[in-house]
């Protein structure tokens, strides 16, 4: 590049042919004092080394020449100023290239250097070529770097030393001598050349900004050097980073146009900072919908607060993807669970607060709780130190008055609980790689629409993902991996869960999830679990076998179909209400189990795919279908398919309303569940009244609560081969269980009936 030639500036100052009139003793400002018609300078037109050349005799300590004409200084160009000078007489002085600097309103520029190195001329008649460069960037090579202020100089020389000497000096040379330091033809530019210093303390967020605006659609260039950022800088053109920068915190720092993990990795060398900037970039930028990782592996050394990484928002609701990558957890030693023990109260009127916490300080927000009365997947969702309250994310059950509860917070690779809300936010093609240290991913409190797709949670410690608050409103989960770090522990003793959530309308899809206590812990309404593969066997012989699915509100509302049940159960409890005892309402209604594929393996007899667990007295089920499933033991046989958990109370059996048990497969299951159920009974003996046995086969073994058909096989006849046309009326509730049913005839008679008994009224 040489600007003389391709925008056609003059750099070269006259000849001193021209007039020492333009040539000034001071600065070379305006109004300052020239050599013309002064005793100790005269133009020599012919020296035999020269030429035509100036002829001066320093009579100053610091004799200058400077042109009165104005050189122009500008962004990324490098001049190159030569002296040619010889002693004539007297004392030997020492020469320098020298120039002032001149901002736009013709003001000198303070605080630059103004001069090169000094010369010393040692002999008479010896030409000594003294030479400096002036440029805007900080360079190796470049005498005095001016930054992007000047904007012109007045060019020359100083002598120093001695006085009285006499010397010649021929016309000075001035070069754009960027090609030293450029390629002759480039589509970037070097922040350097626009006044970055590059030392790690001066602030070079100007020179940043000013060769990107000069870069024009070409590129930047972040030259070798660590540069501190002190505000916000926006790339419009493409950089690249061969140096590192450093930013404070509430600093954003935006790729326009190469937004994705590796090009903030290369800016800022550690992976963890670069993931914090990119993020903060992410959500502070119109121009991106997602952050691409570039199929990197970020190696995190602790847990990321993803709101601090964005300090100037505490709520997000636009649509804002993380996309394709690794996080991998280091042992670092930062990942074990801070686990804090308190006396608090629990009033029922309050159901998600707890009141006098004591140690409250130390309660920190996505702790799980723990204590009597408290549910699965409970979490503090807020902390007022000063009122000494906590809030829960769901209520507690029979827990009233005071207790010890202990708060555990586990350590999340992406921690968003500092967000009061986020909504839109999806990670899709990431793996939360734990290494059976951290945890994946913690909710937001608040918020909607959180999406995981094609995800791995790969042995996470405790959790996969956990939610504090309501984030998990409306959340889908598609097509992800969880894979256990407790492959080898009985399921008993598992302590870690894929996921769980409280809000309303999750969705979980086409996942597989491998040897948690349980796959999900859910909360909400109106939940879609399907095509899923949830495992949770061990090698144990008569094997105990955990929940895979918990829904912990008896008005769920979830349909679970096309699964694949693996040695784990349907687990549906009430563990949310605060007096568990039912006192109105639906009952446990709203479960759709259809369509699954059920296999268990060298289990214990009493395991059962469906599990219902009131924590109260007086419940009933309201609303549950059972149709389509294919339930399977290998190994041993189950004693049947669904069962009551009466560790805290019984089902009210005789309260039993719209059960649909139809058209599901049983192998090796000793009773069958039906709904409604067809009995054969066969008569031998002519009896008034026919007790009709169901024999378990009653879905949860219930009571015969109705008889919706009869229907003959054949003739009913009386002792002496009468046959009889009469039809039996039913009394239904009979027996130690009230699951058997009698037909009561107009006078004794034998044979045999189909009787269709139902459960449910």
């Amino acid at each position: 590049m040489n600007k003389a030639i391709t925008d056609g500036l003059v750099l070269m100052p006259p000849p001193f042919s021209a007039g020492l009139g333009l040539w000034s003793s001071g600065d070379g400002t305006p109004g300052s004092p020239t050599y013309n018609n002064q005793g100790n300078a005269a133009y020599v037109p012919a020296d035999q080394d020269f030429g035509g050349c100036l002829e001066l005799q320093k009579t100053d300590n610091v004799q200058k020449l400077r042109h009165m004409g104005q050189t122009p200084i500008l962004p990324g160009c490098y001049l190159q100023v030569t002296v040619r000078i010889k002693a004539v007489s007297g004392s030997l002085p020492n020469v320098r290239v020298a120039a002032w600097a001149g901002d736009a309103a013709g003001n000198a520029v303070a605080g630059l250097p103004l001069n090169g190195v000094e010369t010393t001329l040692t002999q008479y008649g010896t030409v000594v070529e003294v030479s400096a460069i002036i440029g805007t960037g900080h360079r190796a090579g470049v005498d005095m770097p001016w930054g992007l202020t000047p904007v012109y100089a007045h060019i020359g020389l100083d002598l120093t030393g001695p006085t009285g000497g006499v010397v010649r000096i021929d016309d000075l040379i001035v070069e754009d001598a960027t090609r030293v330091f450029l390629r002759d033809m480039m589509d970037w530019v070097d922040v350097r050349d626009y006044g970055a210093v590059g030392d790690g303390i001066t602030d070079d967020t100007s020179a940043f900004l000013a060769a990107d605006a000069a870069a024009t659609g070409g590129g930047v260039l972040v030259s070798e050097g660590t540069y501190h950022l002190g505000q916000d800088v926006t790339f419009d053109n493409r950089v690249r980073f061969e140096g590192q920068v450093t930013m404070p915190v509430a600093a954003i720092l935006t790729l326009s146009k190469n937004f994705e993990l590796p090009s903030y990795i290369d800016a800022f060398g550690s992976e963890e900072v670069a993931f914090r900037k990119a993020f903060q970039c992410l959500l502070n930028n119109a121009d991106h919908e997602s952050l691409d990782l570039g199929g990197r592996r970020i190696s995190v050394s602790g847990p990321i607060d993803m709101q601090a990484a964005v300090p100037n928002r505490t709520s997000y609701a636009q649509r804002r993807v993380i996309r394709n990558g690794q996080l991998r957890a280091e042992d670092t030693g930062a990942w074990a669970p801070q686990q804090v023990t308190s006396v608090g109260t629990y009033d029922p009127a309050v159901p998600t607060r707890l009141s006098n916490v004591t140690n409250i300080a130390n309660v920190q927000v996505g702790s799980l709780v723990q204590g009597a009365g408290v549910g699965r997947e409970v979490y503090v969702r807020d902390v007022n130190v000063a009122a000494q309250t906590l809030t829960l994310s769901m209520p507690l059950s029979d827990a009233t008055g005071s207790q010890t509860f202990t708060f555990t917070r586990f350590q999340f690779l992406l921690d968003f609980s500092g967000f009061a809300s986020l909504q839109d936010f999806e990670l899709t093609d990431v793996e939360f790689q734990c290494n059976g240290l951290a945890s994946g991913a913690l909710l937001a409190i608040d918020g909607s629409i959180m999406q995981f797709r094609d995800c791995v949670f790969n042995r996470p410690g405790h959790r996969g993902i956990a939610s504090p608050g309501e984030a998990c409103q409306g959340m889908l989960v598609d097509r992800c991996k969880f894979l256990s770090n407790e492959s080898s522990v009985l399921a008993q003793n598992r302590g870690s869960i894929a996921l769980s959530a409280n809000a309303n309308d999750v969705k979980l899809r086409d996942n597989r999830a491998t040897r948690f206590k349980h796959f999900a812990v859910l909360s909400g309404s109106y939940i879609i679990v399907s095509n899923n593969h949830f495992f949770q066997g061990d090698d144990a012989a008569n094997g105990v076998r955990t929940a895979g699915i918990v829904l912990t509100q008896r008005n769920c509302h979830a349909t679970i179909s096309g699964n694949y049940i693996d040695n784990c159960s349907i687990e549906w409890t009430n563990e949310r209400e605060p007096d568990p005892n039912f006192s109105g309402g639906f009952g446990f209604s709203g479960l759709s189990m259809n369509d699954n594929i059920c296999l268990c393996s060298n289990v214990a007899p009493w395991f059962a795919f469906l599990v219902i667990k009131p924590y109260g007295t007086g419940h009933f089920v309201n609303g549950l279908s059972v149709t389509g499933n294919t339930f399977r033991t290998i190994g041993g046989t189950i004693d049947r398919v669904d069962r009551v958990d009466t560790s805290f109370a019984p089902l009210d059996l005789s309260r039993m309303f719209r059960i649909d048990y139809a058209a599901n497969t049983y192998h090796n299951v000793t009773t069958r569940s039906y709904n409604p159920l067809i009995v054969s009974h066969a008569q031998n003996t002519a009896a008034v009244q026919w007790d009709v046995d169901t024999a378990g086969q009653l879905p949860f073994a219930g009571q015969a609560l109705d008889v919706s058909g009869l229907v003959a096989r054949g003739r009913v006849e009386t002792s002496n081969n009468t046959t009889r046309y009469d039809l039996p009326y039913t009394t239904t509730q009979h027996g130690t269980n009230k699951d058997h049913v009698l037909l009561v005839w107009p006078t004794g008679v034998r044979g045999t009936m189909n009787v269709t008994v139902r459960c449910d009224k």
